[in-house]
């Protein structure tokens, strides 16, 4: 029986050190002889002890589960090609990557050992493995622009038809053709367009576990809340007994919870955790604040208001707005909050930027926490958090029934300021009404910024009804 054991996403679960030691134990505990460990992306960023090690703790993390392939996400470029170069070419899993092509235009980390394809061995059949990332990944980090990225259907299907030449030529022919994808809502393209048995995926934040034009799609969440067990079947593409009909592909997704931690992992990554010295309280909170995903994308919340607020006082600025794909998942806050808990919230190196913008702009920019041009998303989630400022939100209708600032309505030619991220001035995939045109101004790193509001406000955010969603009763996700 062929297996494969698929993680992706697990991002912020390095920042429990204890966590990812149980995440690995799990991913041993499913490995075997007849299996692989693979992985789609956004494994070495973001994070705190991600920020602190620029991604390398994922090298402890590959050692301690056999990891044998990688894919790029977007966040594997958060410090830059360069650094990423050495980590691919450090690291013990090999990265597969079809459609990353670097500064001068040639494909990414080809000197490394980046391939665009790759055939194993796995239990006596032969599998093919082709690697694609989100094409807008240039737009949605910064650390990327230098780079291109080809369209991932037709880079894919290039890759696939290299590796079934290649494999023929020498006698041979692939059991199981599998595509390893950080594309989020794109690997139903992948799928449809593409003659393959599973479409390992990543991107967005929810599991998946389906068949799209009789190709499995599956991908496990974000921060390591389940591992990914699919079952292919025999060499031969057929079970022994059953030669007439094919196996056909399945998944199942495991919790973490009850793996035993892998020995020395957790170690290894305190150690690195320690040399940050990130471990100041700089201030206390009695009542929990909650930053799950429904939370965050769920509508008004407190640690979105929280952000939006310290990005608005930095800057006095009209207007605070947190883009809540920013914020990233993780255990509550709960008596006393360190920097390194602010970081884990936003850890990216990029700081808090002023906008000015008209009003209809604004009005604009207002509409698009609802409506976002974004593809690692669920359709009902709600995308900001804004400070001086309240929207009703129509989500039947599509449209705002109210917009204030400073409780007066927004009036479409006068000129507001808002304070956002940095981020957002850059994409053109969240927000895309703020552009760099928009600049007037900058502050600090945002993780420093927040660091800096909670020794001098505190932490005591609230919900106060600045987000109104009307007509939304079926709609998932709007717990606080």
């Amino acid at each position: 029986m062929v297996r494969l054991v698929h993680y992706s996403d697990i991002e912020n679960v390095f920042d429990a050190p204890e966590r990812a030691a149980r995440l690995a134990g799990r991913i041993r505990d499913l490995s075997g002889p007849d299996a692989a460990v693979v992985a789609t992306g956004d494994t070495t960023a973001p994070g705190v002890l991600s920020l602190v090690a620029t991604g390398r703790q994922i090298l402890d993390f590959y050692a301690a589960t056999d990891t044998l392939l990688d894919t790029f996400g977007n966040h594997e470029f958060d410090y830059g090609p360069d650094p990423l170069r050495g980590l691919v070419d450090d690291a013990t899993a090999t990265f597969v990557s079809a459609n990353v092509r670097d500064e001068n235009g040639d494909p990414f980390g080809r000197d490394e050992g980046v391939v665009p394809w790759t055939v194993r061995p796995i239990d006596g059949a032969t599998v093919g493995f082709v690697g694609v990332t989100d094409p807008a990944t240039d737009s949605l980090n910064p650390m990327a622009a230098e780079l291109s990225f080809d369209e991932p259907v037709a880079a894919a299907r290039n890759a696939l038809a290299q590796m079934h030449a290649d494999v023929a030529e020498r006698g041979d022919e692939l059991d199981y053709a599998v595509v390893l994808s950080h594309l989020g809502a794109g690997d139903g393209d992948l799928a449809r367009e593409l003659d393959v048995d599973v479409v390992l995926g990543g991107h967005v934040h929810s599991p998946r576990n389906e068949r799209v034009a009789d190709t499995l799609l599956v991908r496990p969440g974000v921060n390591g809340e389940s591992v990914v067990e699919v079952t292919l079947g025999g060499a031969g593409s057929a079970e022994a007994g059953n030669d007439d009909e094919p196996p056909v592909p399945t998944a199942t997704l495991h919790e973490p919870d009850g793996a035993d931690p892998v020995d020395g992992l957790e170690a290894a990554l305190e150690e690195r955790m320690a040399a940050a010295d990130l471990d100041e309280v700089v201030d206390r909170v009695d009542d929990p604040i909650e930053r799950t995903g429904p939370v965050v994308h769920g509508g008004e919340c407190r640690v979105g208001n929280f952000v939006a607020d310290a990005f608005r006082w930095v800057l006095d600025a009209d207007v605070g707005l947190s883009n809540a794909g920013g914020l990233r998942q993780g255990d509550p806050w709960v008596g006393g909050v360190t920097k390194a808990d602010l970081i884990s919230l936003i850890p990216f190196e990029e700081p808090v930027a002023l906008a000015s913008v008209t009003g209809a702009e604004l009005r604009d920019v207002l509409r698009e926490m609802a409506a976002p041009d974004v593809d690692f998303g669920e359709d009902h989630w709600w995308h900001g958090h804004v400070s001086n400022a309240r929207v009703v939100w129509d989500a039947d209708a599509e449209l705002i029934l109210e917009a204030t600032v400073g409780g007066e309505p927004i009036d479409p030619d006068a000129r507001y300021t808002v304070a956002v991220s940095e981020y957002l001035l850059h994409s053109d995939h969240e927000f895309p009404t703020l552009a760099q045109r928009h600049r007037v101004d900058e502050a600090d790193i945002q993780y420093e910024v927040l660091a800096d509001y909670a020794r001098e406000r505190g932490i005591d955010p609230e919900v106060e009804g600045r987000i109104e969603i009307r007509n939304r009763e079926a709609v998932a996700g709007e717990s606080r």
